[in-house]
């Protein structure tokens, strides 16, 4: 199981919020939002947000680092190492399972990720046959995208994603042509784009704010 940082809202959770960081970062990396996004009249919710293991980055010349999978190139259609998104998302697997342990629906679990993050929810949730409640994907993309496809009995599940038109990291192109992909594929997704770079905004965290609230309260 991945050592996590967590941090609840209130009593008893009924509802999570996993949320995996981008590469080089750690599960301390997101956890001040998390009173920038939460509104007082939400049901209390428990944010996990795991370290990803140390492993090297091939086109960081090898150097560790936090990453949910490897690296190996510049060009979007064959740069994640599928092998190590496959590991993750089993992690990933490891902890919703964990979350329903503790009493928590699965249709309550929220995933997030930022970047490399973002890559394995979205990834997950191809292959997904449990419900969740929602995939929050930021500054990310689908990877392997001109082949991916969903399992039989995939669920459907809303996502909300959000995009820098300046993003020097991740091209919003890219981001934009996997949100069209993850359409096609079926699933519902809210496409969002600010000016910014490879990072989230106010603006953003309003809007991700209102998608959640409208999940949160048709419970």
């Amino acid at each position: 199981m991945l050592q996590t940082v967590e941090q609840e809202t209130g009593a008893s959770p009924q509802w999570s919020v996993i949320w995996l960081h981008g590469l080089g970062a750690d599960g301390h990396d997101f956890a001040p939002i998390v009173p920038e996004l939460v509104r007082p009249h939400w049901p209390a919710l428990r944010f996990v947000f795991p370290h990803a293991p140390v492993r090297p980055i091939t086109i960081n010349n090898g150097v560790p680092m936090r990453g949910w999978y490897d690296i190996v190139g510049m060009d979007f259609r064959s740069r994640a190492d599928m092998t190590g998104v496959q590991e993750s998302v089993v992690q990933l697997d490891a902890l919703i399972a964990r979350e329903i342990e503790r009493g928590v629906a699965a249709d309550h679990i929220f995933l997030a990720g930022f970047s490399q993050g973002g890559a394995v929810i979205l990834s997950a949730a191809l292959a997904r046959t449990a419900p969740l409640a929602g995939l929050i994907a930021l500054s990310t993309y689908l990877p392997d995208a001109e082949s991916a496809s969903r399992v039989d009995g995939a669920v459907d599940v809303p996502v909300f994603m959000a995009h820098g038109s300046s993003d020097p990291v991740i091209p919003q192109a890219v981001a934009a042509h996997s949100a069209e992909k993850l359409r096609a594929l079926g699933l519902d997704v809210q496409w969002h784009s600010y000016p910014m770079a490879h990072q989230v905004c106010a603006e953003e965290i309003d809007a991700l704010g209102d998608w959640l609230q409208a999940r949160l309260g048709a419970a």
